[in-house]
Order: structure tokens, then sequence, then C-alpha cells
């Protein structure tokens, strides 16, 4: 069967959570006060029903999840113009396989660039994290704007995904002080 990559539905949120948790364990063993790592399933719930939330399944068996959080659904939390990629997490049990690389490609290729026609994506992570932020960057994303969130400091890093169409939008600032 292999894998496959879909929108998660309702249906899917007892799965999407038991991954969530259980992949965002290491960050919840650091004291990294992410939603992803202690979220209920209602809030998976209604990060389901309110964001496009994707999933990779293997042979029918879902191993990892990443929510892209558009600017109209996260309100004034957004402070860039763009999506916003958050709530990722492999299974641990199918760590340095790939498998986040592959879902998170598909993402910005397929859904970000072809489908939605993004300029650029952004996400955040914990500064303090040992490897989190320099996978982004190694992935393209750079850091601009740094906020301290639940006693964290968090680099909120961006990606272009299409130079033209973002030269022409211009380089937006933050939009929203979050303090």
């Amino acid at each position: 069967m292999g894998d496959v990559i879909r929108l998660a539905t309702l249906d899917d949120a007892t799965v999407v959570h038991d991954v969530s948790i259980r992949g965002y364990k290491p960050l919840k063993d650091m004291d990294i006060k992410f939603v992803g790592a202690t979220a209920d399933l209602a809030t998976v719930e209604e990060n389901i029903r309110r964001n496009a939330n994707y999933v990779l399944e293997r042979d029918g068996r879902i191993i990892a999840t990443v929510t892209v959080a558009f600017p109209w659904a996260l309100g004034e939390r957004s402070i860039q113009p763009y999506p916003f990629i958050w709530w990722f997490a492999v299974d641990p049990e199918f760590k340095r396989q790939g498998i986040g690389t592959a879902l998170l490609d598909y993402v910005e290729q397929r859904v970000l660039v072809d489908q939605i026609k993004a300029p650029a994506v952004y996400l955040a992570t914990a500064t303090r994290h040992p490897w989190l932020v320099s996978i982004y960057e190694h992935r393209g994303y750079v850091g601009f704007y740094e906020h301290e969130y639940e006693g964290d400091n968090i680099v909120f890093l961006r990606k272009v995904l299409n130079e033209e169409l973002f030269a022409e939008l211009g380089n937006v600032e933050v939009l929203v002080n979050q303090e």
C-alpha cells in the first residue's frame, strides 16, 4: 500500500492525538510547553476543524502529522500574512526514516507552492531545543523574530517559497506584537 499523505478528518483525531503526544514527548520532557505536547482530544479535534492538518499514513497507519494554519484561522495570533506550520510530529517508532522530511516537502511544495501559491511560510520553535532550529535552517528557513512564550525563547523562522512573488509583495515585518 505504501505512504499516503492526506488531510486529517475528525475520525483521525484519536490517532493524531496519540502521535502528537508521543512525538512531542522529548519536548515535554525538556519542559518546552508546546500545545502538541499537552493537547487533549478536544484540542486536536478543534485543530482539525480550523486548520489544514495533514497526516502521513504508511500501510493505512498514521505515523506523522503537521498542521498548516492560515492567517485568517490564527486571527490576532498571526504575525505574518503567510501560512504557519505547526503541530508537526512523527511517531517515535518511525523517527530518522525521512518521514518528517517527506511530509514537510509535500506540504511545502504540493500544497503551499502548487495549490495555495503562497510566497512564503513560517513556523516557530524553542531556541533551547538542541537541534530543531538547525534542522529548519537546513531546510531553508531563516529566523526573523524572537518572542518569549511560557518562559521559553521562541524563534520564528520563515522560508520563501516563491522568490518572485515574495519580492513583489515586499518583506513583511512582524504584524503583531506578541507580548
